[in-house]
């Protein structure tokens, strides 16, 4: 297929330019994979292992639409929340004028006023968190306009694990669509990455500002406020292979109320946000050429979901760029390009 071949020359030719040393594919429809991929070295190292379906991805911000916001779902689809619920029942802290209209539909939506991240290190606790984030100065009067915010997903997985009565991974893997893959095989989708196996993990290197900088991390979380609260956050913690995400990729496709009302996009003036998940538009990282229904997500490591239900499809492209590969400009090139290479498969 003259589709693949071109996407996967994108790919190839990114590793040849060292914007990732590994990379593994999966696109399909709601009936199963159609071309699935690996290329690469789990590292840019001479004589690194090469990649494999089986290698397992730091999904990082994926986690927001995959796990979070599925979960999130799940408990509105109960009854145990509701989306227009403000966030100043469920945290002491938030409190103030600027704060007492914010809904978890806002935090969803990146819409509550927060900025992306906190000024200082991350806090060592979850209370602490909570103190941070509650009190820390607004950038914006909510539902004004929409800036990504790891700082509202840290309070919703929060408040997730304390409506759901359990921590966030074990609600994660009780969700329907979780429990339904689990039921079929065991789907390589989950918070962290078990001991045994963390060998199949591609590496990543930490940031300058981690405490954990000059070793390398294989099968830890890469983000430093997750890595804080032990690998379990509604930001980032989940990982994953391109064959996992796609199973998870063809639940969301077959529909249902919560997924379309959770990929509706956002009221908010500018912005292509929708309850958790990105929507398309021309200049996002899904290129130019998906419907209007499109809906996706990006993750800092170099991963991205995207799914068409209009086209029926679904476009899984994991990689470690944060192990020493390229910027998120060049990331955010290949992924465009790969996804206008495929819009006619």
């Amino acid at each position: 297929m003259a589709e693949v071949d071109t996407a996967r020359r994108v790919v190839a030719d990114a590793i040849s330019r060292s914007v990732f040393p590994a990379a593994t594919i999966e696109v399909g429809s709601s009936d199963g994979p159609i071309w699935s991929d690996a290329l690469g070295t789990v590292t840019f190292d001479r004589g690194a292992a090469p990649t494999t379906g089986a290698t397992i991805f730091d999904l990082a911000s994926l986690t927001k639409p995959i796990a979070t916001t599925t979960v999130i779902m799940e408990l509105v689809r109960t009854g145990a929340l509701s989306l227009d619920a403000p966030v100043a029942e469920f945290f002491a802290d938030w409190r103030g004028d600027d704060r007492a209209a914010v809904t978890l539909r806002d935090l969803l939506e990146h819409a509550s006023g927060l900025p992306a991240r906190l000024v200082d290190l991350p806090p060592a606790t979850r209370r602490e968190f909570e103190y941070e984030i509650g009190t820390i100065r607004l950038e914006y009067q909510p539902r004004t306009q929409s800036i990504y915010s790891d700082l509202g997903f840290l309070l919703l997985g929060f408040l997730a694990a304390d409506v759901g009565g359990a921590p966030l991974d074990v609600l994660f893997e009780r969700t329907p669509p979780i429990a339904r893959l689990k039921a079929l095989r065991d789907s390589e989708l989950a918070f962290g990455v078990p001991v045994d196996v963390r060998d199949q993990a591609a590496p990543t290197e930490p940031l300058d500002v981690d405490p954990r900088r000059g070793r390398r991390l294989i099968g830890e979380v890469h983000d430093n406020y997750a890595a804080a609260l032990g690998g379990v956050a509604g930001h980032a913690g989940v990982f994953g292979t391109a064959g996992a995400v796609g199973e998870f990729a063809r639940v969301m496709l077959q529909g249902g109320e919560m997924v379309r009302l959770s990929t509706t996009r956002t009221t908010v003036p500018g912005s292509s946000r929708a309850l958790g998940w990105d929507t398309m538009l021309p200049t996002s990282s899904c290129g130019t050429r998906m419907s209007l229904r499109a809906f996706g997500h990006v993750g800092f490591t170099g991963t991205s979901l995207w799914i068409d239900p209009a086209r029926d499809r679904y476009f899984v492209l994991l990689t470690n760029r944060v192990c020493r590969g390229g910027t998120l400009d060049e990331m955010r090139q290949v992924r465009r390009a790969f996804h206008d290479a495929l819009a006619d498969l």
